[in-house]
């Protein structure tokens, strides 16, 4: 009997495989040689395995944005830290596997509600870091959950999918540094 990790690996070589659209249950159970039967014991719907598919994703993009928003230090540096490696995880995503960029991004823009959460969990992680900034008194925020869901907004064109068309223009590093000082500035100008 596949665990539900076999059936999300088994899931995402199939997607590799057919894409999305053509993806279904019976492919993915044919892949793990079972009956599809098998698959619906731990996820109701198509839809609910490609759910899993999309959001375990977005939790291997989150996993080193915790780190280092656990980390100790000072939050200034962890800031550019967290933004650094959440723009080089999604290039290199799209880099090193564009089919799976793309459907990864397909799949997330079908289940808005789990990339709302993923969001949601991001900016969590970007508040608590400015929230240490104010507590270091490296910040001047006010509302760090406010200042946070700015930050994210100022650097999405770096991070969102949407923009990856945009990524390898030769001067993108230039330009996130030049919004990273307007931000910087701006999070530690007392005022």
């Amino acid at each position: 009997m596949p665990t539900p990790d076999d059936i999300l690996n088994a899931t995402e070589r199939v997607l590799r495989r057919f894409g999305p659209e053509k993806t279904n249950v019976v492919d993915v159970a044919r892949a793990l040689d079972v009956s599809h039967g098998a698959l619906y014991r731990h996820f109701s719907s198509k839809e609910a395995l490609f759910d899993a598919v999309t959001r375990r994703w977005l939790r291997e993009v989150e996993r080193p944005l915790a780190a280092i928003r656990s980390k100790e230090g000072a939050a200034d540096e962890r800031l550019y830290r967290w933004l650094d490696t959440l723009i080089r995880t999604k290039r290199e995503a799209r880099h090193d596997d564009p089919e799976m960029f793309a459907t990864y991004y397909q799949l997330a823009q079908e289940a808005e509600g789990i990339v709302d959460q993923h969001v949601e969990v991001l900016v969590g992680q970007l508040t608590d870091i400015l929230e240490d900034g104010r507590a270091q008194g490296v910040f001047y925020v006010s509302d760090a959950e406010a200042a946070a869901r700015a930050v994210f907004q100022a650097t999405s064109r770096f991070h969102h999918p949407a923009r990856s068309d945009t990524w390898d223009e030769p001067a993108i590093d230039d330009q996130f540094e030049a919004i990273w000082q307007i931000v910087r500035t701006g999070l530690t100008t007392e005022g």
